[in-house]
Order: structure tokens, then C-alpha cells, then sequence
């Protein structure tokens, strides 16, 4: 495993084999798009791993989704965090949404060229969205408000987690007023809780259950 890789064995040490390769793929694939197209901000593409690819990880350490659970990864980008939670999550599926055509082109190409099966990609507004899922996920797309705003409809009633159906938001600073208006609604995670290195002091999960109306 590359010196790139040893920072997601360190925290995941039971991948397999074709995970390892995987995650291995991913640093030249977006090089290469990047140089098209700007994905990942240029200054973040040497720390792809720790910035990108471990930080949507992070999910991973928050709950353990069942087989068959299906995810909606709302403003993926360029892929974070469903592209990473996709490898390590092969049984759920994934629908990867984005306004931006040619950020859900890279998606498309890179779930392709892994070898992915579990991901689907649309170029649309979550409003136009009309399957429905057991959690949303994103990461820094908007405030936790209007992210429940947006997908209070799309949610299986039926639980089949610990935790409620809902949004899981990766953010990032200070979020005291826009987490006020959630009140007890909301559990927060410090990511220092899960990982050593500096870049994870000021992040943090938050998850909302959404009941659908």
C-alpha cells in the first residue's frame, strides 16, 4: 500500500484486497480530472486522502449502514463523501446528486473506472429528486436547515438503524448559530474523536432526523 493509502489503512484496517486497490486508484483519476476540471481545490489535492477521502470516511465511524440501506450523497461534487463511503459500503446504494453537469461527469467517469456498481448519478436539484431514502448525506452544501427543507419528503419511514433516518452533514468552524435554530433535534461528533491528525480538529458531524410529512 502507498505512503498515500497508510493514513485510511491506519483508521480502517480490515479492508479487502479490491477496496486497497480502490482507494489506490483514486489519487490519478482525479490528477487527471482535476487538470480538466476543478473538483478538489488545488492546493487539496496532495492531501486527497486526509482531506477528502478520509474526512467523508468519517461517516463510516458515526454508523455502520446496513446492506440494502440507500443513501443520497446531495452537492457531491466531485464525489465526497459517496464515493469513498460507496467502496467501503459495497451492499448500499448510493445516489449521487449534483447541478453542476460536468462535476457529476467526473463522478460518473471515476465509479466507472474503480469499478463501482453501487452508485447512481443524476444532474439535478435535490427538490427534482423523487425516490426515497433511509439518510442524506453532504458535506459543507448549505445550513442544516435548509438541508432538511430540502429533503423532508424523501425519507423511508421504516428504520432500520440505531440512529433515526435523516440528514448526516459533514461541516467544518464555527456553527453555533446555525445549529441554535435544531435545538436538542441534533447530535453532534467531533471528528478529534475519531481521528489523530490536525485537520480534524475543527470538523464535526451532525446528524437531523427528518420524519417525511
Amino acid at each position: 500500500m502507498s505512503t498515500d493509502l497508510m493514513i485510511i489503512e491506519k483508521y480502517f484496517p480490515n479492508l479487502t484486497d479490491d477496496q486497497k486497490e480502490q482507494f489506490q486508484q483514486l489519487k490519478p483519476l482525479y490528477e487527471e480530472r482535476n487538470a480538466q476540471i476543478n473538483v478538489i481545490s488545488r492546493k487539496d489535492i496532495n492531501q486527497l486522502y486526509e482531506r477528502h477521502v478520509l474526512h467523508s470516511l468519517s461517516i463510516a465511524k458515526f454508523i455502520t449502514f446496513e446492506p440494502g440501506t440507500k443513501l443520497m450523497d446531495l452537492g457531491c461534487g466531485g464525489g465526497f463523501p459517496g464515493i469513498p463511503l460507496a467502496i467501503i459500503f459495497p451492499e448500499v446504494s448510493f445516489t449521487m446528486i449534483d447541478s453542476i453537469g460536468k462535476k457529476i461527469k467526473v463522478v460518473q467517469e471515476i465509479a466507472d473506472a474503480i469499478g463501482l456498481k453501487n452508485i447512481q448519478v443524476h444532474h439535478m436539484r435535490a427538490e427534482k429528486v423523487k425516490e426515497s431514502f433511509d439518510f442524506v448525506i453532504t458535506r459543507a452544501v448549505a445550513p442544516m436547515m435548509d438541508l432538511v427543507k430540502w429533503t423532508r419528503k424523501k425519507y423511508i419511514k421504516e428504520q432500520r438503524h440505531t440512529i433515526e433516518n435523516g440528514v448526516i452533514a459533514l461541516k467544518g468552524g464555527e456553527l453555533g448559530k446555525e445549529l441554535a435554530s435544531l435545538g436538542n433535534r441534533k447530535t453532534t461528533v467531533h471528528l478529534s474523536d475519531y481521528f489523530d491528525e490536525d485537520f480534524f480538529e475543527t470538523k464535526k458531524i451532525i446528524h437531523v432526523p427528518v420524519r417525511s410529512k
